[in-house]
């Protein structure tokens, strides 16, 4: 899948290289430097995108080793807000509703906007499945 149009460039350069050079050869050769160029394209794009993984991770890990609450506690503090969300969503509240029932009452909560909760947690569970790797590799929190 090409995401990112290069291959659709190539495919009309192909054709258009085709239509200017009428020795085979010749198109040959010219399609095989249209085809270097969008390799070195591909490439250099996926190098700035491990680059850029790379360093998030660098500042990810000063961020956790540091001393104060505020800087590294920020991370798991909204986990933990997403996790109180998630029990509130699908524990207390349809426990509370159905106790409710049992005594004839009706209490609607409020539903939690559960779009905005799974992204920000999805998001924080990839960064801390890597802190997994960490632990099986043995470098422990302090």
């Amino acid at each position: 899948m090409d995401i990112t149009g290069i291959g659709s460039i190539f495919d009309f350069g192909s054709k258009v290289i085709d239509k200017i050079f009428p020795d085979k050869t010749e198109a040959e050769r010219v399609k095989l430097e249209l085809f270097k160029a969008q390799q070195a394209g591909a490439l250099a794009e996926l190098t700035a995108t491990w680059d850029n993984a790379k360093e998030q991770l660098a500042v990810n890990q000063v961020e956790a080793g540091n001393a104060s609450l505020f800087v590294s506690g920020a991370r798991p503090f909204i986990m933990w807000i997403c996790g109180v969300g998630l029990a509130m969503q699908f524990l207390v509240s349809p426990l509370l509703t159905w106790g409710a029932a049992l005594y004839g009452k009706t209490i609607v909560l409020p539903p939690l906007d559960m779009g905005t909760l799974l992204t920000l947690l999805l998001g924080l569970l990839g960064l801390g499945g890597m802190r997994t790797v960490e632990k099986i590799k043995g470098v422990a929190s302090k």
